[in-house]
């Protein structure tokens, strides 16, 4: 790949020694002296090439939900910064790192940096010849120890729940590293086979013998014993007390007496038997008892000549042909009201049409529009993404 004519006008001669993409066009280049983050011509910015020389005080980040911050201190400089997309971090600072270290004569011409490692304010740096430790808020400053892997009399492990200790002996002390259990395993086989290269060994065991001392390991009497610990949080905890719960009687809106509701029963029924007997009085013509108004209720009331069922014949027949009739109208209705699709047909406009074609290409033109402007945003969008 090709390096940007900007980037190598400011190498005078150096080899590059790492590059990183952030994006786009956009990179990041790692020299023995320097970090150089190229941009790329573009809608934020003009191409450029920003140098950050390697021999910084301190190095800090600044972690953000799409972006992630740099910041190197110089003693007469003061702080310079840039910026690189979020999901990038881990690959730019590997290298920026490595590059610190260099920069400030903390590894050697030859060393190279394994791997690095963040557990929130803890952060290890393996590389081949040694373990780099800083705790604090910055990644690195001043504040750092060390520990050769020449230096190194034993190394052991101690699992638990939560973290893994790594038991480090350099120089007849024990140091303990707390490790999250999530990167432990990783962080384990690393410094194990950096060390295993450094004193061209094959196995932990065969390390502890090639490293150790006559009398028995200090890492091993210096043990931390954790114990029983904390007790677990009861997984199943006591469930609460049941506890009665009364509930108030839903009251009705009527009334529940049995006697209440008979006597309207009874009431009702005799209001009906007497408009039954009134009616049937009025169709008659006839003087009947109250026992015949109540008999009234279950049987069809006579016609003037007495018989019913000529009575029910013809109200039958009357229903009947009022049902025929209605028919017909209704048929005549719809009828009326569908509308004949195959015989309607509409005028053609000239002038409509001309609209119509005018405004078909206006839409055209305004959806090319958006396009372009769609392709406008997305680029801005990845830009910005990109640290700048």
């Amino acid at each position: 790949m090709s390096v940007p004519g900007i980037v190598q006008s400011t190498l005078d001669g150096e080899e590059i020694a790492a590059r990183v993409s952030l994006g786009s066009d956009d990179e990041l280049f790692i020299t023995p002296t320097r970090t150089i983050v190229y941009r790329a011509d573009g809608l934020l910015s003009d191409e450029s090439a920003d140098e950050f020389p390697h021999d910084a005080d301190r190095l800090t980040i600044s972690e953000g939900r799409r972006k992630t911050k740099f910041t190197l201190e110089y003693a007469l400089d003061g702080e310079r910064s840039f910026t690189v997309p979020g999901g990038k971090t881990d690959d730019v600072l590997h290298p920026v790192l490595a590059g610190v270290l260099t920069g400030n004569g903390i590894t050697d011409p030859g060393e190279t940096v394994v791997k690095t490692y963040r557990f929130s304010e803890l952060t290890l740096i393996i590389t081949s010849d040694r373990l780099v430790k800083h705790i604090g808020g910055a990644v690195w400053d001043g504040d750092y120890e060390e520990y050769h892997f020449g230096d190194v009399t034993n190394l052991d492990f101690e699992d638990g729940s939560v973290a893994t200790q790594i038991v480090l002996t350099a120089d007849g002390r024990p140091q303990r590293i707390k490790a999250p259990n999530e990167q432990a395993n990783d962080l384990r086989e690393r410094l194990k086979r950096a060390l295993f290269d450094y004193h061209d060994v094959g196995s932990l065991e065969e390390l502890n013998e090639a490293v150790g001392e006559d009398e028995e390991s200090t890492a091993s009497e210096g043990a931390v014993d954790f114990g029983g610990g904390v007790d677990p949080l009861d997984a199943d905890p006591p469930e609460p007390d049941d506890h009665d719960v009364s509930t108030e009687p839903t009251t009705g809106t009527g009334s529940t007496d049995p006697l209440a509701s008979d006597s309207r029963d009874d009431t009702a029924t005799a209001d009906t038997g007497s408009a039954t007997a009134r009616a049937a009085g009025s169709d008659s013509q006839s003087t009947q008892s109250t026992s015949g108004a109540a008999s009234a209720t279950d049987d069809r009331a006579p016609d003037r000549d007495g018989t019913a069922d000529v009575a029910e014949a013809e109200t039958g027949s009357v229903f009947e042909a009022a049902d025929t009739n209605a028919s017909p109208a209704g048929d005549a209705v719809a009828a009326d009201s569908e509308p004949d699709g195959a015989t309607v047909t509409a005028e053609t406009d000239p002038e409509l049409l001309e609209r119509l074609d005018a405004l078909e290409a206006a839409v055209d033109r305004q959806s090319e529009l958006i396009e372009r402007q769609q392709q406008t945003i997305e680029q801005l969008i990845a830009e910005l993404r990109q640290g700048r």
